[in-house]
């Protein structure tokens, strides 16, 4: 049986936690200094968390300006995939966006992860285009995906 999980808002206390989430999730993992300057100098930024019995197991990132939203980043632990929770994050993440105001919805994802792909196509988002060389680790492709919300 799958633990609880609830979604709040993101604290400065929390950045440990999250580091581990993006530690086991990423090549290249944003540094602490990213994270305290997105939560405490960006005021288009929301970062949420998914919690489990007080453990954080995943967050998302979003910028909303005025009616645009921009998915920064989005992480779950390795061991808590294929569990529908990255759905239900995001789509607590959209339904925040819409809360802010927000009418569409972009991302970028690495053009060699056809699961979150296909879990952005479940949740509406389109194609895009491509950006060339977007990932600074292996300069891998990224695909640019939108919806309307």
């Amino acid at each position: 049986m799958q633990e609880p999980v609830i979604f709040r808002e993101m604290q400065l206390q929390d950045i440990d936690q999250v580091l581990h989430v993006e530690k086991h999730a990423f090549a290249t993992p944003w540094r602490r200094q990213a994270f305290l300057q997105e939560l405490t100098q960006n005021p288009y930024a929301t970062y949420i968390v998914a919690e489990t019995a007080e453990k954080i197991v995943g967050y998302c990132g979003m910028w909303v300006i005025i009616d645009e939203a921009h998915i920064t980043n989005i992480a779950l632990l390795p061991a808590q995939r294929g569990k529908k929770l990255g759905e239900a994050l995001l789509k607590h993440a959209i339904q925040l966006i819409q809360e802010k105001g927000g009418r569409t919805v972009s991302l970028e994802v690495r053009v060699s992860n056809k699961i979150a792909q296909n879990l952005y196509k479940k949740l509406g988002f389109q194609y895009g285009g491509v950006r060339k060389g977007y990932y600074t680790d292996n300069h891998e492709d990224a695909v640019v995906m939108w919806v309307n919300i």
